[in-house]
């Protein structure tokens, strides 16, 4: 198969590229020239260019059998982080129709089905609506649940406070590797047939508590505290580590939406079967090293 993945080399993107390069011919589409060399010599072609470029797109789609897309967390660069998705999602729509591509598999989250109060995850959602609106395709949206390297955000306050503060935590949350992402990625990427459209994947869920027990342990902290604050303390914290006030609010939209249960409550009804095999303790290993 003719295989394009969007995401250049990052969290994702590289371990679905390793999994598949070996079967596979693999196109990794990438806005840095600098990334073409190690695209490479992973064994995949580098297409070089813009996400904002549909002519770009649609060559680099050419002939695939099959293509990945995603958008870039530019959280901190786009003034209109759903201005941003809706742009780069018609510039996938209208490639993959030019194209002529059969099978589009769509990173989204979970949260998606949502079309209020979940922040940057809204714009997972116009995605949602957009793709589908595509004649001819398979198509599935991923869902996965929260990231754990999500939770590296907290480490300046681990660091001076001996603690985590959030506007969630008392109810367990869903979390996810991004290697258990990147292998439910790949496996359906190869697929035409028996496929689902919404596939949640989620590796563990721990609730705060246990969250700051498991880093602790990891990190020499075993005192370590996860707080509960408000919602105006959230951003208030957030805001003065330097983030833009609109981002600040967006996300406190965010976890707010986790503490209501909310986020999570169309992933409860169609959870994964099978929960990935990377836990929180793996991941506190990977904490560790990097604290």
């Amino acid at each position: 198969m003719k295989i394009v993945l969007t995401g250049s080399l990052g969290h994702i993107s590289h371990q679905i590229a390793e999994k598949l390069v070996k079967d596979h011919d693999v196109t990794i589409i990438s806005s840095s020239e600098d990334r073409k060399k190690e695209i490479e010599d992973l064994g995949a072609t580098a297409a070089i260019g813009s996400l904002k470029d549909a002519e770009f797109l649609t060559e680099a789609f050419s002939k695939a059998d099959a293509v990945y897309c995603m958008v870039p967390p530019n959280h901190f660069t786009e003034p209109n982080i759903l201005l941003f998705y809706r742009k780069v999602g018609s510039n996938y729509c209208e490639a993959i129709q030019r194209a002529g591509v059969k099978r589009v598999v769509h990173l989204s989250s979970i949260g998606a089905h949502l079309d209020k109060g979940t922040g940057p995850i809204l714009g997972s959602h116009a995605l949602e609506q957009m793709f589908d609106q595509v004649p001819d395709i398979v198509l599935t949206h991923m869902r996965p649940t929260s990231f754990y390297y999500n939770l590296n955000s907290f480490k300046e306050t681990i660091k001076e406070h001996n603690a985590i503060f959030a506007n969630y935590g008392e109810d367990k949350v869903p979390m996810a590797s991004t290697e258990d992402i990147a292998n439910a990625i790949a496996e359906e990427l190869v697929k035409m047939e028996d496929v689902p459209t919404y596939r949640y994947v989620s590796s563990d869920e721990r609730n705060g508590d246990e969250i700051a027990d498991v880093l602790g342990k990891a990190i020499g902290k075993p005192d370590l505290k996860w707080k509960i604050i408000s919602d105006e303390e959230m951003q208030q914290g957030m805001q003065a580590s330097g983030m833009p006030e609109h981002i600040a609010m967006s996300l406190v939209d965010l976890y707010a939406s986790i503490r209501s249960g909310k986020l999570a409550e169309e992933y409860e009804r169609q959870k994964p079967q099978e929960m990935g095999k990377v836990k929180l303790e793996d991941f506190a290993k990977a904490f560790a090293k990097d604290f």
